[in-house]
Order: structure tokens, then sequence, then C-alpha cells
């Protein structure tokens, strides 16, 4: 099976790591027979020879000899082998390596495709489930894979292999309708086949999956009942035994990511597909949802909060009925579906309010979930109380008034605080009381200090500027993060105003630093005075050694100086015209502010470029037609079609972003501030 393995030039081909002299031991090392040694191979395969989708020359020197694996019945783990060459030729070029060396890797894997018409029968069943997406991709005969695709399902009894085969009779046709293949046409019909009766719950749900991404018009008019109700005739014919255990195994990419994935992960692949398919169609996934969230079933309820965290980042209506349900899943015993729960509720932030009954039950009755203890991390917020105070329930105060009388207290207490408003007030003595604390000289001082002075920021605490002044004054040169702690400060001495005037001589000793930009917006917020913030700012707009996004802090701090920063509009005007979009969009809205004029050549189109190109540059501009009041007119429609879009401002953006919900919704309100409307702020 390594036939010709030796007469490779492996020291001359690359992988993501440089020389791929390792190639040989690491194709050995799939075929193994210890299986740490295999799992450790894969993950090495994965993580180098094809990291992040990408094709090296080491990658294409590697198929003929995967291919060859993966025909050999005495190796084990042929699956994972079929699943690497089938992502090595997929559509995406992925990270690295190159466009041409990812096609001759097709080309490899087409003439050998062979391979997998064999494989799609093989004893081993994970071998017979990997086996349809590569017979689809590679097999350059429709009709012979679409023959073989339904003679599989004809003579298939493993639950699992016949999943795989509807999602590749849906890919087949996903592939060829566009260039009107009849073999397309009759794979579309098997599925609409496959998904009624006599077949099984689980068959029939991954057929309207694939049938709602390629042939949405076959799809039952009630399509949302009829997936409850085959999602609840699954669960009840569900084989216990079958489920994916979470196990140790060895400690690799591969085998950690496995071990995060959802117990039914088989519930959740057919929930997932069908909740892309549906897309837009918001109305019918959140009923989809509620009904799963209902399951007698704990598995799927599990699997209903994970799918309902993806709808929730990228759509803004309906979230009400099935964050109430999510929230009824924290009365569960400890295990994946109270953690699910937890873990999305704290990304909701003030969305997670329906579920705050449930959230302050669990913090009263399970006192020790208020803290959780990392075996290597210093201790953080428990799940349970961090999403009540996000929410901005005022209940969650005293609870935090307790935790910070304890002996131990999280290091990002302070940065759920704010979010609860004038009922954070109470917290205020303590929270000094911790910041005066703060060792100076700490490895730790970073985390310890900052989250505490965001609290007292948006708090406004007066009363701890000598506590705050100590730690501006006394943290050493050379501490870790020293910077990010006397930026902290800084901001909080500019919300404290005219009651900070003993830091004068601080902040003027900070105009020639890199925490310049803060200190000139804290000096003018404390003396009302321009004159020793604008020049600072100004040479921030253009100083090469500012930093990233310090041209655009410093625009916007000039921005709400007003006419007092006239000075800075030619060197705004020309910043409107370069820099990435943060910083045009910034400097576009200071010309705006400081002028009182939209300045119809410039401004406004900048500002609406940026709109609707850089979607991050939205809350700066709605945040600058708010301060404007009825001057910011000219921009009201582009807020007003904000309002009235369902997706997420981001949604686009790809990534996982925790924030991305919260800084959408904080958008939303600034639009509807802007425009005088219930609700904003």
């Amino acid at each position: 099976m390594f036939r010709g393995i030796d007469e490779v030039d492996w020291a001359s081909l690359r992988h993501a790591d440089g020389s791929a002299e390792d190639v040989p031991r690491l194709l050995r090392g799939l075929a193994s027979a210890d299986p740490a040694e295999r799992e450790t191979a894969l993950d090495r395969m994965y993580g180098a020879v094809h990291h992040q989708g990408g094709v090296y020359d080491a990658t294409l020197a590697c198929v003929p000899l995967l291919l060859a694996l993966a025909v050999r019945e005495e190796v084990r783990d042929r699956a994972g082998i079929v699943e690497l060459l089938v992502s090595i030729g997929g559509p995406d070029g992925g990270g690295g390596g190159s466009d041409d060396l990812a096609a001759r890797a097709r080309a490899v894997l087409r003439a050998g495709a062979d391979v997998f018409v064999r494989l799609a029968g093989d004893a081993d069943a994970e071998v017979r489930r990997a086996a349809p997406a590569a017979l689809v991709r590679f097999l350059d005969r429709p009709a012979r894979v679409l023959a073989l695709l339904r003679e599989r399902i004809t003579v298939e009894r493993d639950d699992r292999v016949l999943l795989a085969l509807a999602e590749g009779l849906g890919l087949f046709a996903r592939r060829h309708l566009p260039a009107g293949d009849a073999h397309a046409a009759e794979a579309v019909h098997l599925l609409a086949a496959l998904s009624g009766p006599p077949y099984e719950p689980g068959l029939r749900l991954a057929a309207l999956g694939q049938l709602a991404q390629c042939a949405p018009e076959l799809l039952p008019a009630d399509l949302v009942p009829t997936v409850v109700r085959l999602l609840r005739d699954r669960s009840g014919q569900r084989v216990r035994g079958r489920l994916a255990q979470e196990g140790s195994g060895a400690d690799t990419l591969a085998g950690r990511l496995r071990r995060l994935r959802p117990s039914d992960e088989e519930g959740s692949r057919l929930l997932r597909t069908l909740h892309t398919a549906l897309g837009g169609r918001v109305a019918d996934r959140i009923a989809l949802l509620c009904g799963q969230l209902t399951s007698p079933d704990p598995l799927d309820r599990c699997n209903a909060v994970w799918m309902s965290a993806g709808l929730f980042r990228e759509w803004r209506t309906g979230a009400a009925e099935p964050v109430a349900l999510i929230g009824a899943q924290l009365g569960a015993a400890e295990g994946r579906l109270h953690d699910a729960a937890v873990a999305v509720l704290v990304e909701l932030f003030e969305l997670a309010l329906p579920a705050a009954d449930h959230l302050h039950a669990l913090v009263i009755r399970r006192p020790e979930l208020r803290i959780r203890h990392g075996e290597r991390r210093a201790p953080t917020l428990g799940g349970p109380l961090k999403a009540l105070a996000r929410a901005g329930d005022p209940r969650a105060a005293p609870v935090l008034a307790e935790v910070l009388a304890g002996p131990v207290v999280p290091h990002d207490l302070g940065l759920a605080t704010p979010h609860l408003g004038r009922a954070a007030t109470p917290l205020t003595p303590a929270l000094r009381r911790r910041v005066a604390r703060v060792p100076l000289d700490s490895p730790d001082t970073y985390e310890r200090a900052v989250p505490l002075l965001t609290a007292l920021t948006a708090l406004g605490d007066t009363e701890s500027l000598p506590s705050v002044l100590r730690l501006l004054r006394g943290i050493p040169d050379g501490l870790r993060l020293r910077d990010a702690v006397t930026g902290a400060a800084v901001r909080a001495l500019g919300a404290f105003g005219g009651a900070a005037r003993e830091a004068i001589p601080d902040l003027r000793g900070l105009l020639e630093t890199d925490c310049a930009v803060a200190a000139a917006d804290a000096l003018w917020s404390v003396t009302g005075e321009a004159e020793a913030a604008v020049p600072v700012l100004l040479r921030k707009l253009t100083d090469p050694g500012s930093g990233r996004y310090r041209p655009a802090a410093a625009a916007d701090v000039l921005g709400r100086l007003g006419p007092a920063a006239r000075k800075a509009l030619p060197g705004l005007r020309l910043m409107t015209g370069s820099g990435d979009a943060s910083e045009r969009a910034a400097a576009a809205c200071a010309v705006w502010r400081i002028t009182g004029e939209p300045e119809r050549e410039q401004v406004l189109p900048v500002l609406r470029a940026a709109w609707v190109e850089h979607p991050r540059t939205r809350t700066t501009i709605a945040g600058c037609v708010a301060a404007l009041g009825p001057r910011g007119a000219p921009l009201h429609d582009l807020l007003r079609a904000e309002l009235t879009s369902p997706r997420r401002h981001r949604a686009d953006s790809g990534g996982y972003d925790s924030r991305g919900i919260h800084e959408d919704e904080a958008l939303l309100r600034v639009c509807r501030g802007a425009l005088g409307l219930e609700g904003g702020g």
C-alpha cells in the first residue's frame, strides 16, 4: 500500500509548516494498529498537509497513497481517510497552497474515482457512510453515480449510511440541476419519494433537508408539523447504544473536535441542513425550533438549543418564544442540555430577558454556579449569573453583591456590571474597594484592574478618583499590558469630567504617549478646553506610528469636540479619501459634526458607501446622525432601512463573534433614538 512512497523526494516538497519530510511517517501512521497513532497522524494531516483547506505540493503527492490506503481492508479508520480525500478535492481552495495544485488534486481523484465505487459497498459502515460524497464529487459519469446511489439506498440497512446517501443525492442534484441534466431531475424525484412513507423518520428528514436546498417547491405545505412529528418519531426509535460517546481518546485536534460534537450528531446534522436551506423563512424556522424545544427527548431539545444560536446571530425577529423555551432547559440536570442553554443565553445579552426568570431561579438555587473555577485560568463569573447580568435584569445586582463580598471575586465581574444600568449603583462601594486593592505590579494587574475600571467608568463613580489615580501613577514601566490599564484609567477620568481636575497634570503628561488620544479626550472632558487636545488629535490622524484604530479614534474625538476642532478640518477631509473604511467613516462623521453641514460632495458619499460596503461602520455613522439631531436628516433613510431589515447588519461577515448580537441590538437602539422612535437610547 506504500508502493512508491520512498521514491518521492519529500524533502523538496512543502506543506503549511515547511518541509514535507515528516509526511511518510504520517502516512504510515494512518495505517498503524495503534488508535492513538492513527488519530495523531490524521490530526497532523489536517494541521499541516491540508491546513485550513490548503493544497500544497506535498498534499498532491499524498493523494495516490491515500487512495491506496482507503481500499486496504486491514487499515482501520479508513472513513477518516476518505473524508480527508473529499476535503482535499473539495470546491474551496481554503487557506494556503495553490489553486493550480487544488485542480491537479481533483484531477487525480477523478482519475482514481473507481476506488470510491468499491468503497460504496465496503464491509465497514463508516467507510460506506463517507463514500457517497466522494462518488458524487469525483466520478464523472452522472448516470453511473445515480445508479449507484439508488442501488445502495435499496440494499443499505445502516441508518447513518442511508442519511449519507440522501445527502449524496442532494449534492448530485445541486451539481447537475443548473445544466438541466435529466439525471438531476431523477435524483430530485427520488428524494421526494424518500421524504414520505414507508421510509424511516431519519431518512425522511434527510430527504426533506435536501429537497429544501434543491427543489423547495416539492416540500409539503405542512412542512413544520411534518418535521416536528418526524423528529419525535425518530427519537422514539433511536437506539441509545448508537449515540456518539464522549470518551477520552487521544488529545488531538480531531479528537477534541469529535468530543465537542452534539451527542446526537445525526439529529444535529439533519436540522442544520434544513435550517440552512430554509434561510430567510424565519417564521418556519422559529416554529421548528419551538417544536423541537418542547420535544420529550432531551437530545432533540439540545440540538434545538445549539441550532437557535445560529438563527439568532443572523436574524433579528422572533426570538422571544424560543429564548423562553431555552430558559426552561435550565431545569435539566447539568450536562449537555444545561450547558448548551447557558452558553446560548450568555451570548444573547438583552435578548435573554425572556429566560431571566429561569436564570434567576438557577443562580439562587445553585449558588455554586455563580463562579466558574477554571483549572488553569482565573475564576470567572458562572454562565447563568453572567447571562442574567448581561440581560440587564436588576435581580442580578444583589447576587453580584454577594459574590463581591465573598473570598473569591471573578476578574470579569466588572464587565457584566454596566449592563445593569442604574440597578448596579448599590455595587459601587464594593467595586471601589476592590479597585483600591488591585496590586500595581502583579502579572494579573490588567485582568483585575480593567474590568473594575470599566464598571466604575459606566457608573460615573467620582469617589473612586483616588484609586484610579493610584493605578495611573503607580504601575511600573514594563508591566504586562501597562498601556491598556493606563487607557482604562484615563477613560474613567474622562467619565468623571470636572470632578477629576486633580488629574489634569497627569493627563497632560500622557499627551506624548501611546495613550495620547484617550488622554486628549479625557482632558477635554475634564477641562472643557479644546486647545490642548486638538493639536494632539490632529497629529494622530496622520502619524504612521499611531497604530491600528488610533486615527479613527482621534477623528471620533475631534467630531465630538464640534466647532472647537475646526483646525482639524483639512486633515479630516484628507482622511475621508484614504485609509480603511473605519477611518474614512470616522473622518467624514467628524467633518459633519464640526461644520454642521453634510458636505454633499464629500461627506455623504463616503458615509453612504461605508454603510453599504462595510457594515462594521454603521454604529459609528448612526451615532453621528443621532448626535446631529435634525441636521442628520440626509441619512435618515439609511437608518429607517436598517430598522426594517430582518437580518443582522454583520450576518454576512463570517466567523463567530460572541458580541455580534449585542452590537447589532445597540445599532438598532441608536437608529431608533436618532429617528425619535420609542425604544431608542
